[in-house]
């Protein structure tokens, strides 16, 4: 099944590692070094209005910078999961 980050981007839920909320993430030194690497790197792609990132997704195929919470984003991720569920016949 497929996440929808915002914008067109659409990541597959296999290909994602981690969504985390950015001001967490810049509050803490070692996330805040993590994130100036990855910018330097330019593995990072932006889908929100600058200063209106939210998150930060990390997936398999590169980070992303997105305007919608990780909360939100949680929630998208464990709705997808139930309706899989639902579909699934044993």
């Amino acid at each position: 099944m497929f996440l929808h980050l915002g914008g067109d981007i659409l990541v597959s839920q296999k290909k994602v590692i981690a969504i985390l909320n950015l001001e967490t993430a810049i509050n803490n030194i070692s996330s805040e070094n993590f994130l100036k690497q990855i910018r330097k790197n330019e593995n990072i792609y932006s889908i929100s209005e600058s200063g209106k990132e939210k998150s930060l997704i990390i997936t398999t195929e590169g980070n992303y910078l997105s305007p919608i919470s990780s909360t939100t984003l949680l929630k998208r991720s464990l709705s997808i999961e139930e309706q899989v569920d639902e579909t699934r016949t044993d």
